[in-house]
């Protein structure tokens, strides 16, 4: 929210800077995102009143005007402006003057006339700009005068970034009550008094949706003149907010707004038939919205409606069809509460928002309809006139209030200071809580503008922000952390980071929603766990793999000419059974293109299954890896496989499956693979034995197989053979072709037998060898001759 310093001023003036408000407001929760001045910095600009004009003896579009600027002598200027005539007050720039922009001016000739200045446009002196040509003041502007001064440009505005719960702060009063507060200085506020009414007429108003709104209020008034000029400085107060003016009862509705914290709705009162009801939309019902869009309403939508149609959405936006123009002389003002509920997430659900709907959505104070109501017909007697008539009310179902109690002994726990209780009892006053006193603190009524005031902790908080933080000495805020060591049988994870950065992958961050088409495609998922208010469409379910991910961001870096790309995510997926919900942290990591860089000296091929089943090797080296034949959602079919530890599958490795290559628009299919990241950090305790001094012994073995039978299965069998002289068995070779029975292949394996405590003879050799060639036999492998 953005708002002007001198505003706020005029109800709490605590003598501080701009500077110094800002550090106040940040340091109590209230982030001040920016400070700067209403207007540029420029000087020796004066007001001016213009004299007498005559056209430009040498230039169609040049005008001589002599104005008075309070200099005692009429001073000549050339001006182009197309609005300049005589008797307007202008602002004038005098010789010596600097503009915005280090813009300086300084007397002239202009097609052979001298200029002795120049009179200003609100452009060029940073302004809005409202009207092509000068910038025209109000006739009782005193001649001479800084325009600084008269214009009040020296005023700073500040940019607060108001988090959800403190809706309360989005208004000038919510502001001054929390300066008052933070400074313990006297509050100003408005005055604002019933309007009586002077005619009998009312807008009946009712409530068919009592759960969602529970105060709705309207008032008519008659003869008003909506073409009136808003004044000065209340248009000026609207656009140091941020807000433009539109007419005078559209901007006195929006000064309320953000004086009081209370949107607004003006209707013309001829354009409404009967009564007014706050209800849901019926399914398919239309709005033209006063944003020009038109839009199709859902059932969850509340709306204001007369006895034939809508007129607005609660909350949100006005229709066009009962818009208040300068025709307009007869009007209802509207003022309601609704639910932060019913308001919540309208803006996204059609597609725009307003400084009402982020307001309601937040919560409103739901005593404030009357005197938002009161204060709106004062300002529009004031500058439109008219008749006043008698408000009507309908009520429904209210927020209830809460008794907190807050003790001065948990206070000190919970802040680390001792806070007199005096002390509290006038920082709860300030903050319009209210307090009183009981045996061992305060008990507060949670104050109708402040939702978030429900437990004690809400009262210890309010407490320490004011008493302000920077105030609790150090030593109370000081603690002692001690660093344990990771057990010996984890791996940190950086070492895991830095290991698959060796190895050429970078990491990635990608979103945990994805595309519902992700799921189903990547991890065969037909009921992933939906979001029930998804930050955007296309990221509507929970991953329940990182696949999704990696290949998004593959296709970002193809489509910017990355044509080698090595990428990793170390994250959270998602599951459910049942009603039951897990999140598991996995690391998933992609290879695509080349195996090694473009270069002279080695001939190119692509990264292969056995490329990143090497990466894979080198994450799990602390583990006895197998791998298995599997079937994968994602991959290709006989390119994938299943990385088991200990007989439980923790990971899968596989090529993409060509049906999704195509689908994603890839060139050719990257290398996938996921595994549990408490498989890869997991380690076994170290072991130490001493190197053997005795020499290993290498014997080969070469048996014909069926077909059907896998390397795996002839591995695993040999490995029931046990003698502690075994060191490894692993294959060196297959071979199919000449020689070969037909469905028969010939598997190689190289077994390694060395001793630690003697020399291996050859029966001792021989009598393992045979055993390996027997335990084969019992899958009909036989040794190949």
């Amino acid at each position: 929210m953005q708002f002007s310093q001198n505003w706020l001023y005029s109800w709490v003036n605590p003598e501080l800077s701009a500077e110094q408000l800002a550090h106040l407001l940040t340091m109590a929760g209230l982030e001040v995102e920016e400070t700067s001045l209403a207007a540029p910095e420029f000087s020796g600009v004066v007001i001016a009143e213009v004299e007498s004009v005559i056209k430009h003896p040498d230039a169609d579009r040049l005008n001589i005007t002599q104005v008075d600027a309070g200099t005692g002598e009429l001073i000549q200027i050339v001006c182009g402006a197309p609005n300049v005539q005589p008797g307007i007050k202008v602002p004038c720039a005098l010789p010596g003057a600097i503009l915005p922009g280090n813009f300086k001016i300084k007397p002239t000739k202009m097609r052979g006339q001298v200029s002795n200045g120049m009179l200003c446009s609100a452009k060029e002196l940073g302004l809005p700009d409202e009207v092509n040509g000068l910038l025209i003041l109000p006739a009782n502007a005193p001649i001479g005068n800084n325009i600084r001064d008269y214009l009040d440009l020296n005023d700073n505005l500040l940019t607060l970034k108001i988090t959800p719960n403190r809706a309360d702060c989005l208004s000038i009063k919510g502001i001054a009550r929390e300066v008052g507060a933070l400074t313990q200085t006297a509050l100003h506020p408005i005055e604002i008094t019933p309007n009586q009414p002077t005619i009998n007429t009312s807008q009946p108003v009712s409530i068919n949706a009592p759960e969602d709104c529970g105060r709705f209020l309207s008032r008519v008034m008659r003869g008003v003149n909506a073409d009136a000029t808003t004044p000065t400085w209340l248009k000026q107060r609207l656009e140091r907010s941020g807000l433009r003016s539109i007419n005078a009862l559209v901007d006195i509705g929006n000064y309320v707004m953000l004086e009081l914290g209370q949107p607004m709705h003006i209707f013309d009162a001829d354009k409404i038939t009967g009564k007014l009801t706050v209800r849901h939309a019926h399914e398919g019902e239309t709005l033209a919205c006063l944003n020009d869009k038109t839009v199709t309403l859902n059932s969850n939508t509340l709306v204001i409606a007369d006895e034939k149609q809508v007129l607005s959405i609660a909350g949100l936006m006005g229709g066009a069809t009962s818009s208040v123009t300068n025709d307009t002389q007869n009007i209802v003002i509207e003022s309601a509460w609704f639910t932060p509920e019913s308001i919540a997430g309208k803006a996204r659900q059609y597609g725009f928002g307003s400084d009402s709907s982020f307001r309601f959505e937040r919560g409103v104070d739901f005593n404030l309809q009357q005197q938002a109501i009161e204060r709106a017909t004062t300002l529009i007697k004031e500058i439109c006139g008219g008749d006043i008539g008698v408000i009507t009310e309908a009520t429904a179902i209210l927020p209830t209030t809460k008794q907190v109690k807050v003790r001065t002994t948990r206070v000190a726990k919970v802040l680390g200071v001792a806070i007199a209780a005096t002390d509290i009892g006038i920082i709860l006053q300030h903050l319009g809580l209210n307090p009183q006193s009981c045996d061992d603190g305060f008990i507060v009524t949670s104050p109708s503008f402040r939702f978030d005031i429900e437990i004690e902790a809400d009262l210890i908080e309010e407490i320490g922000r004011v008493y302000g933080y920077e105030n609790i000495p150090d030593d109370h805020t000081n603690g002692k952390l001690n660093m344990v060591a990771l057990p010996e049988t984890q791996k940190p994870l950086f070492s895991i980071y830095h290991q698959l950065a060796n190895s050429g992958y970078q990491e990635v961050i990608s979103y945990a929603f994805v595309e519902e088409a992700w799921e189903h495609d990547l991890a065969g998922n037909t009921n992933p766990i939906r979001l029930q208010n998804p930050i955007a469409s296309q990221l509507s379910v929970m991953r329940s793999t990182l696949f999704g991910g990696l290949i998004e961001i593959l296709h970002n870096n193809l489509n910017r000419k990355q044509n080698r790309v090595r990428l990793f995510e170390v994250a959270r997926v998602f599951n459910k059974q049942a009603e039951k919900y897990t999140q598991t942290k996995k690391i998933a990591g992609l290879a695509y293109g080349s195996i090694l860089p473009e270069q002279w000296a080695v001939t190119t091929r692509n990264v292969d299954f056995y490329d990143v089943k090497n990466d894979i090797a080198g994450l799990l080296s602390a583990h006895k890896i197998d791998y298995r034949a599997a079937q994968h959602p994602a991959l290709h079919p006989g390119r994938t496989a299943e990385i088991i530890i200990d007989n439980k599958v923790v990971g899968v490795i596989g090529e993409l499956h060509p049906r999704w290559t195509q689908k994603y628009n890839l060139p050719q299919s990257p290398i996938l693979f996921e595994v549990d990241l408490n498989a890869v950090l997991t380690q076994a305790r170290i072991t130490y034995q001493p190197v053997s001094k005795f020499q290993p012994v290498r014997r080969d073995l070469a048996f014909i197989v069926a077909e059907q039978t896998t390397a795996e299965q002839l591995i695993t069998t040999l490995a029931t053979v046990t003698h502690p002289a075994i060191q490894e068995i692993s294959i060196f070779d297959v071979y199919r072709g000449k020689g070969m029975a037909e469905n028969t292949k010939s598997i190689a394996i190289k077994v390694i037998l060395q001793s630690t405590e003697q020399t291996l003879t050859d029966e001792k050799v021989e009598e393992i060898m045979k055993k390996f060639i027997d335990i084969a036999g019992t899958i009909g492998a036989q040794l190949r001759t």
